[in-house]
């Protein structure tokens, strides 16, 4: 061989190392893979849709897809001061609703949710928020504690979110991530 032909081969070699290596490194410490676990987030996400999520995002927004570790539930006592229990243990993947100092209300007669007295325009759920899983019930209004998210999937008949008393409020704390990217199914690849 001559020595032309080994040096492109080693260049080669160097740039698909240096590529691995980088595609390594971004995966490891900046973007993570995940793949949502049940139909609780219909129609935005479906069960087996792998993501990519990062875990530097800045501050958790209304609208951003999060999935949080779901170990705490916070709930409200009677005096409607913080109560902290045992959480559903899992990773969730779902929308944030409102930030800490936001009043979440939610009529589930009409299917409506407000926070701060404005009606959400929530174009991307698959039906009206009628079910009231017992995490406040009776206490709406609430008010989002500071460092804390209200959360709910976009399935809102089918979703174990913020109104279900084994999450109640998720802590900021708690987020492992923001969902960007939706690598498949491959017909469906979307940017959040």
């Amino acid at each position: 061989m001559n020595s032309r032909f080994l040096k492109e081969l080693e260049s080669f070699a160097e740039t698909i190392f240096t590529a691995v290596f980088i595609v390594t490194l971004l995966l490891t410490y900046i973007f993570k893979p995940t793949t949502v676990n049940g139909d609780s987030m219909n129609p935005t996400l479906f069960n087996k849709d792998q993501l990519i999520i990062s875990e530097f995002y800045g501050s958790p927004e209304r609208g951003d897809i999060v999935v949080a570790d779901c170990n705490e539930a916070v709930l409200l006592s009677n005096e409607n001061t913080p109560e902290y229990r045992q959480g559903l243990g899992k990773k969730i993947v779902k929308r944030v609703i409102a930030t800490g100092g936001q009043t979440v209300n939610i009529d589930f007669e009409k299917g409506l949710v407000y926070v701060d007295n404005v009606l959400l325009n929530e174009p991307y759920i698959s039906g009206l928020t009628h079910l009231d899983e017992g995490a406040f019930t009776g206490k709406y209004p609430v008010t989002v504690p500071e460092g804390y998210l209200f959360v709910m999937g976009d399935n809102r008949g089918n979703s174990r979110d913020s109104r279900d008393s084994s999450i109640g409020f998720v802590s900021e704390k708690s987020i492992v991530g923001k969902v960007i990217i939706r690598l498949s199914p491959l017909k469906s690849i979307k940017i959040f």
